[in-house]
């Protein structure tokens, strides 16, 4: 198997983000895709390529022209107005009865932003971009005929709405590879979410759409970010309708109770019988995860990995969150090895 990587990510590193009412130390910090890449490289997975560059055409196939206009100008605008260099927060967020949309660049943080985890730094754009490069590159090499390849994207990508960033995302990797897959002429694409966070930009990019399916594994979000999406009765609407799934649970669910659930949701994979996978993975479900409140233990991880096998798709995986550092590149790699080992 294949991983894409770019050096690039070590240009988004944020010092400090806004958790549970303090300012804390980031959580997804530039560590974590080198400890995956270390992991990666010592169980001989494959090669490790850089990514090709696809330009901003598959970005905007996603993403609003509005918001990608604020991601890559953002920093400069707010250094420009005399705002601390660090980072980008808001501290005002447009809510729907609010009828005037500000061209300040603050009152834009506060409509492009979803919440406070965000931070956009002077290398947040270009980090952001070539992880979406990463991604497609991944896609790519499924699209031409590999069984599987991995994208080691950071930043992380699946909380983005296609005009939103929230919850360490900035662009939808997922959903940029699920759509470059649809235009090289896959009629249905599945993407299999097992983030201990729901996708929320991910079902809202696809909600409405008959051709994308959206599986999700998550913490139900009446106790788990980002709590406003993720409810097991969100289906779809309109053609959509049917073809997004979730599968919240309960705080400390072990891999018996996780691994059933990825049961039903294989079989609803199964039966939209997609051309093509992806897989945003999360790993932030393992029991020692800072943010999870799970209680997936390793071996969790390798069955997710068989488990993805048996369904014998073209299988893109995209690195999406973990945050037990020590332990990511570990669980990280018992999925993809026990794919690769399941055979086809």
């Amino acid at each position: 198997m294949k991983t894409f990587f770019s050096e690039r990510h070590r240009l988004h590193a944020p010092a400090k983000e806004f958790l549970d009412g303090a300012l804390v130390d980031v959580f997804e910090s530039p560590r974590r895709a080198e400890m995956v890449l270390r992991a990666v490289h010592a169980a001989a997975l494959g090669p490790i390529e850089a990514p090709r560059d696809f330009g901003c055409a598959p970005i905007e196939a996603i993403h609003d022209a509005g918001y990608l206009a604020f991601l890559r100008t953002a920093h400069a605008r707010w250094i420009a107005e005399g705002r601390p260099a660090d980072a980008v927060y808001p501290d005002t967020f447009f809510k729907p009865q609010h009828r005037h949309r500000s061209q300040h660049v603050g009152a834009q943080a506060g409509i492009y932003m979803m919440d406070m985890s965000a931070p956009i730094t002077a290398g947040t754009w270009e980090a952001a971009y070539w992880s979406a490069q990463v991604a497609l590159n991944a896609a790519d090499e499924v699209r031409g005929g590999a069984r599987a390849a991995f994208g080691l994207c950071r930043p992380p990508g699946h909380h983005a709405h296609a005009d939103m960033a929230g919850g360490y995302c900035y662009l939808n990797n997922a959903a940029i590879a699920a759509q470059f897959q649809r235009d090289a002429g896959a009629a249905r694409v599945s993407v299999l979410d097992v983030d201990v966070h729901h996708g929320n930009g991910t079902q809202e990019i696809f909600y409405a759409r008959d051709d994308v399916q959206f599986v999700s594994l998550h913490g139900d979000p009446d106790w788990q970010y980002p709590y406003f999406l993720g409810a097991r009765g969100e289906r779809g609407a309109g053609r959509g309708l049917g073809h997004t799934h979730n599968h919240p649970l309960p705080r400390g669910a072990d891999d018996a109770q996780w691994l059933a659930e990825l049961e039903i949701a294989c079989a609803e994979i199964a039966r939209f019988a997609p051309q093509t996978l992806v897989v945003s993975l999360g790993v932030d479900a393992f029991r020692d995860d800072p943010l999870g409140g799970m209680g997936l233990d390793e071996d969790g991880f390798s069955a997710l990995g068989a488990r993805i096998a048996q369904l014998r798709l073209p299988t893109v995986f995209l690195l999406e969150g973990g945050y037990a550092i020590e332990a990511l590149g570990d669980n990280v790699v018992r999925v993809l090895k026990s794919f690769n080992d399941s055979g086809q």
